[in-house]
C-alpha cells in the first residue's frame, strides 16, 4: 500500500513537466537534382558553385561511357555530386542519329535531366539493337522525312521515348523536343567543338584543365587530388 502510495504521489510531478518534442533536422539538399546551363550551353548537373567542376563528352551509344556511368555512380553522383562538391557538365559528341535522338531527349527533360541520362545509359543495349533494327526495317520511309520528324521516329521506334517518359520526360516537353530545331542545333555545335579537343568518349576535363580519355579507375584519384571529399 505504502508503495503504490508513494507512486501516486509522484504522477503529478510527472505531469508537470511537458513531453520531450523531437526537433526537426533540417533536410539535406541533394545537388543531384539541381539542373543548370554553363556558358557554353553544356547540362550541368549539381552545384553551379561547386570546388570541383567536370566535364564530360558523352556519346550515348557509347559503351565505354555506360560503363563509366555505372562505375562512377555511387561516388561521383551518389556521394561528391549530392554533397555539392563537384558538378558535371554533360558535354554531347553524338556520332550517330541514334545518338542525337538519345540526347534530345536527355536535353529536352529538364530537372529530369540526371535521371533520363542514368536511364538511357542503363538500357544501352535493348534500345540500341532495337533501334537498328527499325532503321533496317524503315530506312526508305526515314530517309523521306525532315530531319525533326526522322529523329521523333527513331526515338519512338528504338523505345528512348518510352525510357525518357518513364523516367519523368512530360509529354509536353517530348513534343516541343521535337517540335524546335534550338536543343538539335545546339547538341550538334558542341559536337563540333568537342571534336577539335576530344580523340574518344568519355573524355574529361577537370577545373577547366582537358585530361582526355579515363576510366573510373583512372579519373577518381585525380577528382580526390582537386579537393572531391
Amino acid at each position: 500500500m505504502r508503495r503504490l502510495l508513494a507512486c501516486l504521489l509522484l504522477l503529478p510531478l510527472v505531469a508537470a513537466y511537458p513531453p520531450v518534442r523531437r526537433v526537426a533536422q533540417p533536410a539535406v539538399r541533394d545537388w543531384n537534382r539541381t539542373i543548370t546551363r554553363s556558358p557554353a550551353g553544356e547540362v550541368v548537373i549539381g552545384n553551379p558553385a561547386a570546388r570541383v567542376k567536370l566535364v564530360e563528352y558523352v556519346s550515348y551509344t557509347c559503351p565505354h561511357c555506360a560503363a563509366f556511368t555505372a562505375e562512377s555512380a555511387p561516388v561521383l553522383r551518389g556521394q561528391w555530386v549530392r554533397s555539392g562538391q563537384v558538378s558535371i557538365a554533360i558535354h554531347p559528341a553524338v556520332r550517330e542519329p541514334l545518338d542525337l535522338a538519345a540526347a534530345m531527349l536527355a536535353r529536352c527533360s529538364g530537372a529530369r535531366f540526371g535521371a533520363v541520362h542514368d536511364a538511357i545509359y542503363a538500357g544501352q543495349t535493348g534500345w540500341y539493337t532495337k533501334g537498328a533494327g527499325y532503321i533496317g526495317a524503315n530506312v526508305t520511309q526515314l530517309n523521306a522525312q525532315a530531319t525533326l520528324p526522322r529523329l521523333r521516329a527513331l526515338a519512338d521506334g528504338a523505345g528512348l521515348t518510352a525510357i525518357a517518359t518513364a523516367n519523368g520526360l512530360t509529354p509536353h516537353a517530348r513534343d516541343a523536343c521535337f517540335a524546335n530545331d534550338a536543343d538539335m542545333n545546339r547538341i550538334v555545335a558542341l559536337t563540333e567543338d568537342a571534336g577539335k579537343v576530344i580523340t574518344g568518349t568519355p573524355s574529361f576535363a577537370l577545373n577547366g584543365k582537358f585530361i582526355g580519355s579515363a576510366t573510373w579507375a583512372t579519373l577518381e584519384p585525380q577528382l580526390r587530388a582537386a579537393g572531391a571529399r
